[in-house]
């Protein structure tokens, strides 16, 4: 079951720029995070998630980016759907090898 995105990009992005932009003001990142969420809508962990992932995205932060996330999860898929489509053609091809026996024993 595949989670729906309430938020879109650009209300992730623009909530990120907020905490980076005001981050100054408040003792602390949670601070901030805990100040800014409410006016976009989200709970403060929501909002710490997407600064975390926009750092890691940014280089400043260790960890799997973005597109990096994607590219793997698409060459997983990839994967998934090549081998299944090697199980259909193992299966096929014994079908036909037996196929082939039984029509020369004929």
């Amino acid at each position: 079951m595949k989670k729906s995105n309430k938020f879109s990009p650009e209300v992730r992005e623009r909530a990120v720029r907020l905490v980076q932009e005001h981050r100054g003001e408040y003792p602390s990142l949670w601070a901030a995070i805990e100040s800014i969420a409410p006016k976009i809508g989200c709970v403060p962990q929501t909002l710490l998630e997407w600064v975390k992932q926009a750092e890691v995205d940014a280089g400043g932060r260790p960890g799997l980016s973005t597109a990096e996330a994607k590219r793997i999860k698409d060459l997983e898929r990839e994967v998934k759907e090549l081998r299944r489509a090697n199980e259909i053609l193992k299966l096929a091809s014994a079908f036909f090898a037996q196929a082939e026996l039984d029509r020369r024993l004929k």
